[in-house]
């Protein structure tokens, strides 16, 4: 059997590790004479009410503690690592890759591959199943974990290995029946690549998912992002207002099917295509709780109807401020109609709205979480920024001042000489910090464009 040995990082004050006298740099072997190969093995072996740990100290001497604690009651252990194991990479070569596009010269995380099931439970990442073993789908049933976020793309196997660029990408897909099941929650993404899986294949892949509802809870079709750097990859071309039109139309289609039979919409188009189509966003009801919100499923919706309401309980005032905001070429025209409606009430707060092309990427580019502090600073150089700018926190690294160009929010402060305050994507919190009342800061909370170190 294969030894594991976790380094202890940190010990929580008052815990019980801490009565143990366990220190940073002691290595935990096993629970309950259990290997422990990451931490979903940890945290299931720790529920029990009675312990056997292992310990390695770091002198090198083995130490076997017994202990009797609460149920779930945490050990007060921090890992150097938070998976406790290496993070799995990606063996695939898809057609849409979106690291494969990236420039040379940015930081080694940003161009690290990851499919690792694990990362599905703990960030909400999505996985192919291609680099899933037998043991890895036996431990997510014995675990009980949900849900799992899957990169579907389509339901065709031949299809879906040319997709991916591995032989084994269609057999995976028989995963699917498994964690159907065993009932564990799922949720599914197609990345819609224009003349590949659209059309009658985007039928044929909806209509196959079907069997999956309710266990498989909702499916985003998203458009494939397209950077200029695409030399001796596989010919995409980006989505067209027909083709948006031709997806939506599906989609609403299914939409209708799904909530008779089910009570529930399952299949979503990403806000990207309503814009391409210049169709109304849809209403709130048929985002089913926006549970696919991280892939820009209801955004939009949700931000404008947060915001409206925040707005519906204000008197408004005659205040003066001048205020600036940069965002996408994607939210802009939204912004500028949430900003036409707070000025009926705050007549005096002027709020100038720059939407940033992406030169760093490609003009194809509209989201605001790819755009870098250097097209920022070229774009606002000139602008009267007015009291401070505002930014969307998904321009920055997690929890940290950096673009994605590692430019930093101070650089950027020095060389545009005005402030520069964070807002979340929280239409409340977008008002607070347009009338003044909002507690913004410089720390972003979540950005899901890299692997976390």
């Amino acid at each position: 059997m294969k030894q594991y040995k976790h380094c202890i990082f940190q010990i929580e004050p008052g815990s019980i590790a801490e009565e143990l006298e366990l220190k940073p740099g002691d290595y935990v072997l096993a629970i309950n004479d259990q290997p422990i190969e990451d931490i979903f093995d940890y945290d299931y072996l720790c529920q029990d009410e009675y312990l056997e740990l292992l310990v390695c100290t770091k002198e090198g001497e083995e130490i076997l503690f017994e202990l009797e604690k609460d149920e779930d009651e945490d050990l007060g252990i921090v890992f150097e690592n938070g998976l406790m194991d290496e993070y799995r990479s990606c063996r695939n070569k898809c057609i849409f890759c979106f690291i494969d596009q990236m420039p040379p010269g940015m930081r080694d995380t940003l161009y690290f591959k990851d499919d690792d099931s694990r990362l599905s439970f703990l960030q909400g990442n999505y996985v192919t199943l291609t680099n899933m073993s037998d043991d890895d789908i036996d431990r997510i049933i014995r675990y009980h974990l949900d849900p799992i976020n899957i990169s579907i793309h389509t339901m065709n196997p031949e299809l879906r290995c040319r997709m991916l660029n591995n032989r084994f990408a269609g057999e995976a897909l028989k995963k699917l029946d498994r964690l159907y099941e065993a009932g564990t929650s799922m949720n599914g993404q197609i990345v819609l690549c224009a003349g590949i899986n659209d059309g009658k294949e985007l039928e044929d892949t909806i209509s196959k998912l079907e069997q999956y509802v309710p266990t498989m809870q909702s499916v985003s079709v998203v458009p494939v992002g397209l950077t200029r750097y695409r030399d001796n990859l596989y010919p995409l071309t980006p989505i067209t207002k027909e083709i948006a039109e031709k997806t939506i139309d599906c989609v609403e289609k299914w939409q209708k099917k799904f909530y008779e039979k089910w009570g529930i919409h399952f299949i979503h188009a990403s806000d990207e295509f309503y814009i391409l189509a210049n169709r109304p966003m849809p209403e709130a009801d048929r985002y089913d709780g926006y549970i696919q919100l991280e892939n820009g499923v209801g955004m939009i919706r949700l931000l404008n109807d947060e915001f409206m309401e925040a707005l519906d309980s204000q008197t408004g005032d005659r205040r003066v401020r001048h205020i600036s905001l940069a965002t996408g070429l994607l939210m802009a025209p939204f912004l500028e109609q949430l900003k036409e409606n707070l000025q009926k009430k705050y007549p005096g707060i002027m709020i100038d709205i720059y939407p940033i092309k992406n030169h760093f990427f490609g003009e194809n580019i509209t989201v605001s979480g790819l755009i870098t502090g250097q097209d920022l600073e070229a774009q606002l150089r000139e602008k009267d920024l007015g009291e401070y700018l505002l930014l969307p926190e998904n321009m920055l690294r997690s929890g940290e001042e950096v673009f994605l160009d590692d430019r930093t929010i101070s650089w950027l402060e020095s060389t545009l000489q005005v402030p520069i305050n964070i807002v979340k994507s929280d239409g409340a919190e977008l008002l607070a910090a347009w009338t003044g009342e909002g507690r913004t800061g410089k720390t972003a909370a979540y950005t899901a464009y890299e692997k976390k170190e």
